[in-house]
């Protein structure tokens, strides 16, 4: 993340996001698949990190083998495959979801998980970060599914909605978002244009 400002002097938390050109691999038909969608292929790789049936696959569009692949159901009469598509393909003041996966932070208790407010810290309580009752006892004699105990944190799939495209800069393959978005530097973001109607 990084901060940019605007024409008001207002500074803008902005997160960058480099958009590599996305390739058309395949175009999914009703006629051969029942519904209409494209496949994108991104991050380039060696032909000897790829198996076999997918150096094939990649083959039809004959533009490289690539780490990911994405299906996003649209027209596919709109796109040709092998065809690039950079980022460009949004404009400043778009809005976006954006879908990412968030930072693992390993085991974690109640407290730094759920915001338990735990026990008091004086006066002998022996009660301070634990989660306290989790049930009755003989009746239901068990513990519900869904509640809320210490585990795995993070590292789960996340969906931010309506986010707003600052700015976008082709000759950079840069993507400007306002705000923050989930994962680390290096993670794999999938964009795409907001489902929901943004209300003004």
């Amino acid at each position: 993340m990084t901060q940019i400002f605007s024409d008001e002097g207002v500074a803008v938390p902005v997160t960058v996001v480099e958009a590599e050109p996305s390739i058309v691999i395949q175009k999914k038909t009703m006629a051969t698949d029942g519904y209409e969608a494209v496949q994108l292929g991104y991050g380039r790789i060696k032909q000897k990190n790829v198996s076999k049936p997918l150096q094939g696959h990649f083959k039809k569009a004959d533009k490289g083998n690539f780490r990911f692949l994405r299906e996003f159901k649209t027209a596919a009469d709109e796109y040709v495959v092998g065809q690039e598509l950079m980022a460009d393909l949004f404009q400043a003041g778009d809005y976006v979801d954006v879908v990412g996966t968030s930072k693992g932070k390993g085991f974690a208790g109640v407290i730094k998980r759920h915001g338990f407010s735990g026990g008091r810290a004086t006066h002998g309580s022996m009660f301070h970060r634990a989660p306290g009752s989790i049930g009755a006892s003989a009746d239901p004699s068990r513990v519900f599914k869904g509640k809320k105990m210490p585990g795995h944190m993070g590292s789960v799939r996340k969906t931010i909605q309506n986010m707003l495209v600052w700015a976008v800069r082709s000759d950079q393959n840069l993507i400007l978002i306002k705000g923050s978005i989930p994962g680390g530097k290096t993670g794999m973001v999938l964009i795409k244009k907001a489902k929901k109607r943004v209300r003004s």
